[in-house]
């Protein structure tokens, strides 16, 4: 009896341990989890990687500080007084570029790319791939894999083996080269470094809008429309140039044409398609009725969603053609399979304060390519009879 109370005795003690020793465990678990909360919290604090921060602050504030002062004799004659500016140069050497540039923060970049989404429509619906080398490359598969049926003891000779090719986007150089006077930039109670941001990505986006869609792939993007028959790159990919439907009338679109497109792309192409137009198309084909009097193109009936055209949501974009003979106004196609826009990793700014006193530029760089990336993926509507 006694050895058993001993026994009952020394089991309650171990269990009153392990209790306290859980007890602790959850404690640290709480404290660890409420300090993952209130970092997330705060880094995501107003949504998103525009007030996120800096994955560099040191270099974001020497930034800053930077674009707003450069290093000049005003800053090496005071230099002896506030020990500040004129350091500013050697401790950026992280970003430096030998012509004098800097690397732009990478927060600075991000929201210089999302902005570039926001209004881009080829960046919404085409695939957007970062790299830190020159240029993309990726794999082109013919896909033709033989087989066939056999018998049980049947012989198995061999079957054709699918084509492999390269496909490479090399990038080109896009820039813009803002101006701002050094007064404002010296008494500016604004943030002038998100206004070079606003400025370069409004400059950018204008500019990759044309090659994405008609550049000659001459230090820019291969534009998607340089890809159909008889264009400048019908014969660039392995895979071969685009697909085109006619609209049925020597000079305009027609309801029967625009039928014939989206069915002229592959079924599997179809479940993620979208229309490719610009506005004036667009006010063309709005217009448009089937056999009973129905409009073709679908008012929204839901607040945020896109308005359909035959049942396929519509991208605006004012770069593409008009509607006229022999003209390419309205794409078709699942553009994140078909058509790759491909970033150099990394924005880099020039500042000069000499060129046009008493204005400061900012001769700002961007490496970008563009082309097909499956010319099965789009189809493309070509006025004509």
């Amino acid at each position: 009896m006694q050895l058993s109370g001993a026994f009952d005795d020394f089991k309650r003690r171990q269990s009153g341990r392990l209790e306290n020793v859980e007890a602790s465990i959850d404690g640290f678990q709480g404290i660890l989890d409420d300090i993952a909360a209130k970092e997330a919290a705060r880094v995501n604090a107003g949504g998103g990687a525009h007030n996120a921060r800096p994955v560099d602050p040191e270099y974001t504030k020497l930034y800053a500080s930077w674009f707003r002062y450069g290093q000049d004799e005003r800053e090496v004659a005071q230099a002896n007084r506030s020990g500040e500016r004129a350091r500013i140069n050697a401790a950026m050497t992280v970003g430096s570029n030998s012509d004098g540039g800097y690397l732009a923060p990478t927060e600075w970049d991000r929201t210089v790319l999302q902005q570039l989404m926001a209004v881009s429509p080829m960046r919404q619906i085409a695939y957007v791939v970062p790299t830190t080398v020159n240029g993309y490359t990726t794999i082109w598969s013919d896909r033709s894999v033989g087989s066939g049926w056999v018998g049980e003891t049947t012989a198995r000779p061999a079957t054709t083996t699918p084509q492999v090719n390269p496909v490479a986007y090399t990038h080109g150089e896009i820039y813009a080269y803002p101006f701002i006077t050094q007064t404002l930039l010296d008494d500016a109670q604004f943030d002038v470094v998100q206004w070079l941001a606003d400025t370069v990505a409004e400059e950018l986006e204008r500019q990759e809008g044309i090659a994405f869609l008609s550049g000659d792939g001459q230090n820019k993007p291969r534009g998607l429309l340089t890809f159909a028959p008889g264009g400048l790159h019908a014969a660039s990919h392995p895979g071969g140039a685009l697909a085109v439907v006619n609209s049925g009338h020597a000079s305009q679109l027609t309801a029967d044409g625009l039928i014939n497109l989206s069915y002229g792309l592959k079924a599997p192409y179809r479940r993620n398609a979208t229309w490719l137009m610009s506005s004036t198309t667009a006010a063309v084909i709005r217009k448009m009725k089937d056999g009973q009097g129905n409009y073709l193109w679908q008012p929204v009936t839901v607040a945020g969603q896109p308005e359909t055209l035959l049942g396929y949501p519509v991208a605006i974009d004012e770069n593409m053609p008009s509607v006229a003979a022999d003209a390419l106004p309205v794409a078709f196609g699942d553009f994140q399979r078909g058509y790759v826009i491909n970033d150099r990793s990394g924005v880099r700014v020039l500042r000069d304060p000499y060129s046009n006193k008493p204005y400061v530029g900012f001769y700002t760089t961007k490496r970008v390519g563009g082309g097909v990336r499956d010319p099965n993926a789009i189809v493309l509507q070509k006025v004509g009879a």
